[in-house]
């Protein structure tokens, strides 16, 4: 009697272990058979594009996006000029090693992305028109209009817009969400920070510069930017403004245009070796005679600041703004 219940209690639990197995077996076909009925239509500068399945492999051709990737806790697996992007964009999360150059931002190498078998491209309209056909045969492709007129009005809100449908096509809504909150209790934490120090309520002009055809060079932004965005959020006032829509978020002037602003705090980026301030513009006496110069009102900040990237951008933008004006009330103790 013993050995017959001993016989139907292991008969029993192999059959419960068999239809554990089968119910697991089940399970996994379901969310493979989910993942490749995913579909999702999205907007882009086209129109609509739909995007089936979910994305994983994905090649962007534009620095933004690849920034953008990475705040949804992704990374691309091909990026053009992959070896420049350092020098100008630093959000504090390298790229891998494994991770593909695919020609310049201007001239993407078509091959280099067909080998990389991608499952979605991202581009920009101004830079890649002319070989979207060429890409869409190797990948669906989402291409954005940055600087198009309609989102020149206001580049932040186009920023978050182009950051949601990215996150949309492949599937990281919720990581989306939270990275907008993250960066939003960012800009609330850097302007207690600036109200602590009470530096709150500054007025600014803020300009990237560099040397264009051995000409110092400076890049004022302007209200639409999402640099004067971001620097709003913080309580800080633009003086500069331009007298018709700047679809690039800034003007492209001379140092004598500083002359009309000599009230202002002038925050600068600038790359270490083409510093145009030290280099250039010492003993110029336009720049010497400026009053926020002769009284040191001036805040440098690092040239890998981006201004035109996604969410990560605008937090580091954030800190490295309250970081200069902190600096040099540090300076000035």
């Amino acid at each position: 009697m013993k050995k017959l219940l001993m016989l139907l209690l292991i008969l029993s639990i192999m059959i419960l272990a068999a239809c554990s197995g089968d119910n697991e077996e089940e399970t996994e076909n379901e969310t493979s058979s989910d993942d490749e009925t995913r579909s999702v239509t999205v907007e882009d500068a086209t129109g609509e594009k739909t995007i089936e399945g979910t994305p994983e492999n994905v090649v962007v051709l534009e620095w933004s996006y690849a920034e953008e990737l990475q705040a949804l806790g992704m990374e691309p697996t091909g990026v053009a000029d992959l070896d420049s992007y350092g020098d100008w964009v630093d959000v504090g999360i390298p790229f891998s090693d494994s991770v593909e150059d695919v020609g310049t931002r201007q001239e993407p190498n078509l091959e280099a992305i067909s080998r990389l078998e991608p499952d979605l491209i991202i581009g920009v309209d101004f830079r890649h028109e002319e070989i979207a056909e060429d890409l869409e045969e190797i990948a669906p492709t989402l291409m954005f209009a940055p600087y198009s007129e309609e989102s020149a009005q206001n580049q932040f809100d186009a920023m978050l817009e182009e950051f949601n449908t990215v996150a949309t096509a492949v599937d990281k809504e919720d990581e989306a969400e939270q990275a907008v909150s993250e960066m939003e209790q960012s800009f609330e934490e850097q302007r207690a920070r600036l109200e602590e120090a009470g530096q709150d309520d500054m007025n600014y002009v803020i300009s990237q510069a560099f040397t264009a055809q051995n000409t110092p060079t400076l890049r004022l932004f302007t209200d639409n930017s999402m640099v004067a965005n971001v620097m709003g959020e913080l309580g800080m006032t633009n003086d500069y403004e331009s007298e018709e829509l700047e679809i690039y978020g800034y003007t492209e002037t001379t140092v004598e245009t500083l002359q009309n602003y000599q009230d202002s705090n002038f925050f600068y980026i600038v790359q270490d070796e083409d510093n145009i301030f030290d280099e250039q513009l010492a003993g110029n006496p336009v720049w010497e005679e400026l009053d926020f110069v002769k009284n040191d009102r001036l805040y440098q900040m690092p040239g890998s600041t981006w201004t035109f990237g996604g969410p990560l951008s605008a937090e580091v933008l954030a800190e490295q703004v309250v970081d200069s004006v902190l600096e040099k009330e540090g300076e000035s103790e």
